[in-house]
């Protein structure tokens, strides 16, 4: 009997502003658990603001969003919300950023295990055996006790998303992850990333490499002035583009 079906993020009428330059005007979406997907669209769109709001980073206006399924966390961003409230709702989703962000002055297994040990309060023993196996998971076991100084872009990239997975996150949300990366780094970290979605981690990415979109996206979804205009899989999106928007912005990637 097949596992049921259901969404890690549910996003409703998600709004967000800074100042009068209104980002996201109303997004609504979801994700299906154990699935990948591409956030994709001219820059301005409001793709990494969508993605920051979805993890409370930058937190929405307006909107309701549940991460991480049946057992997850919903929060009504219209409403006061609570620390604890935040606090909850954010250790559902794993957030990998452009830049790294790794503690510079701890080691790569330090980096790794500092939020199961601090945050969660796990058992040491336990946590290093889950640390161990995760940078074995990326390429990096043999890396463990090195300096984020002594490693190139694209393996601090790797131990960033290591650290992200050993919270245990419903979703994994990566921004842009491969955009500081010189081009010769971006392969081993894409790698990575589709290590994961065969394995069936739900992902959530916004991403300019567009043969990576299509090559490991279930769907792809596009952004343009703060609004989602369509959702569907990569076939269909690069291949049968619907929107004169979604048009457009494949014709100037090809041009």
């Amino acid at each position: 009997m097949t596992e049921p079906r259901e969404d890690r993020i549910t996003a409703e009428g998600v709004h967000k502003a800074f100042g009068d330059n209104e980002v996201l005007k109303g997004v609504s979406f979801t994700v299906p658990r154990g699935t990948s997907t591409a956030i994709i669209g001219p820059s301005g769109s409001g793709k990494t603001t969508l993605l920051r709001a979805l993890n409370a980073l930058d937190k929405p206006d307006a909107g309701v969003i549940r991460v991480g399924g049946a057992d997850g966390v919903e929060v009504d961003f219209s409403k006061p919300v609570s620390n604890d409230q935040l606090r909850k709702y954010r250790a559902q989703s794993g957030f990998v950023f452009q830049s790294h962000n790794l503690f510079p002055h701890k080691s790569v297994l330090q980096n790794v295990t500092e939020g199961p040990l601090i945050v969660q309060k796990r058992p040491r023993e336990e946590v290093l055996a889950e640390a161990t196996e995760l940078l074995g998971q990326v390429g990096l076991a043999d890396q463990r006790d090195k300096y984020p100084y002594q490693l190139s872009g694209g393996q601090q990239q790797r131990v960033a998303i290591a650290r992200a997975l050993a919270m245990e996150p419903a979703v994994l949300l990566c921004d842009e992850i491969t955009s500081a990366l010189d081009p010769e780094l971006v392969g081993e970290v894409l790698r990575v990333v589709e290590s994961l979605a065969v394995d069936g981690m739900t992902l959530l990415m916004v991403t300019h490499e567009m043969s990576f979109a299509r090559k490991v996206s279930d769907r792809v979804v596009f952004m343009h002035a703060g609004r989602i205009h369509e959702i569907g899989p990569p076939q269909q999106i690069f291949g049968a583009p619907q929107s004169a928007e979604l048009r457009q912005f494949l014709s100037a990637l090809d041009g």
